[in-house]
This record gives structure tokens, sequence and C-alpha cells, in this order.
């Protein structure tokens, strides 16, 4: 099905991230080169590109969607590169749009690693800041927008109407699906989300690239920093476990790292690379597969 369909609708790849800022506005803390009403102050029609993206996201994100592409991407046979040619190709993603900077993906990572690092949070952590936009790679093998970024929400369930523009849900087929559309759908109560199938995109495919390697803390960062429907909204309660509960304490904690920490003055990397080189080496192999 995805194959068919080629819309990438938003003229800057973080434009969600952008509209994240307008929806969850947060403490000023972070943001230190602008307020947090400044940040991310577009036009209508980057809000109107949001909006068609998320028609696209909410109507293809099924749950056979989501199966089809765990086949197809968790193989991890697409590419191998050493970790810090990853960067670079990751930076193949850069977009002159972006209002409200002209700094490439590895300048975000790098952003928002150095303000985990600066309020002094474990090494682990600073490394989930540097590597948890590693998945948008997914656009660079050919993937829609719409399955890379946006936020997450569970599938083989009922669509909360706390998502982000639930009208789009009802072009979903599972919307309509007679399991799927019930409040628990295949789940059982408090079943974990572990046993629960959430959208996909580059949450999703760093976590199981980093699983390995990060501790469990870092693994709900990456899996479900996107999943705004229950860490800013709680309308999956019913589906979490205590374990979960406790787990997004981590995710409540980076998600303004993420949000925030863009500053049109990027970082001296000369002077950061040392202590990277070495944190990378702690944690991860000499190359990764994509």
């Amino acid at each position: 099905m995805s194959n068919q369909i080629s819309h990438t609708p938003l003229p800057d790849l973080d434009l969600w991230e952008d509209d994240l800022l307008r929806r969850y506005p947060d403490p000023d803390t972070i943001a230190s080169s602008k307020t947090k009403e400044e940040y991310r102050n577009y036009e209508e029609p980057s809000r109107d590109s949001v909006k068609e993206f998320y028609r696209l996201n909410h109507t293809h994100q099924t749950y056979a969607f989501v199966e089809e592409k765990k086949r197809e991407f968790l193989k991890f046979d697409k590419k191998e590169m050493p970790i810090w040619d990853a960067f670079d190709f990751l930076n193949q993603l850069v977009d002159d749009s972006d209002p409200d900077t002209d700094l490439d993906q590895f300048q975000h990572l790098l952003q928002t690693a150095e303000a985990i690092r600066a309020d002094g949070h474990p090494d682990w952590m600073v490394l989930t800041g540097l590597f948890h936009d590693m998945g948008k790679v997914l656009c660079l093998f050919g993937e829609p927008q719409w399955a890379v970024v946006g936020d997450t929400f569970p599938l083989g369930c009922a669509f909360s109407d706390k998502i982000v523009y639930p009208e789009f849900f009802q072009a979903n087929p599972d919307y309509h699906h007679q399991l799927y559309s019930t409040k628990y759908g295949i789940y059982a109560p408090h079943c974990g989300l572990d046993k629960v199938q959430l959208s996909w995109g580059h949450d999703e495919y760093i976590y199981h690239m980093m699983k390995d390697y990060l501790p469990e803390c870092a693994l709900y960062m990456l899996r479900y920093h996107s999943f705004y429907a229950q860490h800013r909204e709680h309308a999956y309660d019913h589906l979490l476990s205590k374990h979960d509960q406790e787990m997004f304490y981590w995710v409540n904690l980076f998600n303004p790292y993420d949000l925030y920490s863009k500053n049109p003055v990027p970082p001296d990397w000369n002077k950061l690379k040392p202590y990277y080189e070495d944190l990378v080496a702690k944690y991860l192999p000499a190359t990764l597969k994509f």
C-alpha cells in the first residue's frame, strides 16, 4: 500500500514538531534563545500543511500497515555505516524552509544532547538525545513523511479523541473494524505497552535499533517521545501497566529537551568531539545497521 502513496505534504520534515510547540507549550527554561511563544511561529499555509500531513497519517496508519513496515525495516538490511557516517547520511534531510534555524539534523541532535548534559543527567540520557531522531533516515529510504514523523498512537483498539485531528481517523479502515474500534480492542486491561502496536515511524525504528545497547529508561524515551496522546493527555492509561506508568517519568523528563533546545548558535563541535566520540564508543558498536 505505502509504495503507491508518495505524498510528502510538509515543506520541512520537522514541521510537525513545530506544531507541537504551539499545541503543548512548555516552560522557558530550556528554550534559551526565544520565549516559547516565539518558537516556530508559522503562518497559516505551513499549518495547513501540518493538517494535511495528519490527514494522510491518520488515514493510512493501520495495524496491517505497521506489521508490513516492521517486516520491511526491522531486518536492518538497507545499509551499514560507521556511526559518524550515519550522521552525515541523516544530514541529507536539511531543508532551507525551516524559519527558525538553518542548522542541520546533527546540530539539532547535538543541541538536544548538550541541553541534557548541561543539566547533569546521566551520560546514557545524553546519548539518547544525540540519537533520538536518527530514525528519520527512513525518509532517505523512500518512506513518505507521514510514515516517519508525527504523533504516535496505538492501533488495534479505538482511536482516542485526544489524538491531534481525530476526525481524520474516520477514513482509516481500522476505524470501522469490529474489534479494533472498541476501547480495548485486541488488548487486555493494563496489558502493558510492550504488547501494544503503536503507529509506525522514527520512534519505533530507532527503539529497535538501540534496544540492545541502552538502558530501559533510554528506550522508553526513544520509543514513546512522540506518544503525546499518552504522556500529555493520559488517553491510554487503561492499557499501561504499573511499570509503564513509572517509566513514563523518563519520557516526560526527556521531551522538553527535544522540543525546546534549538538555538541559532550551533555548539562548537571541535571542542565537543572528544567527549561524544568517547560516549558513543562506550555504548555502541563501531557501525550501525539500518
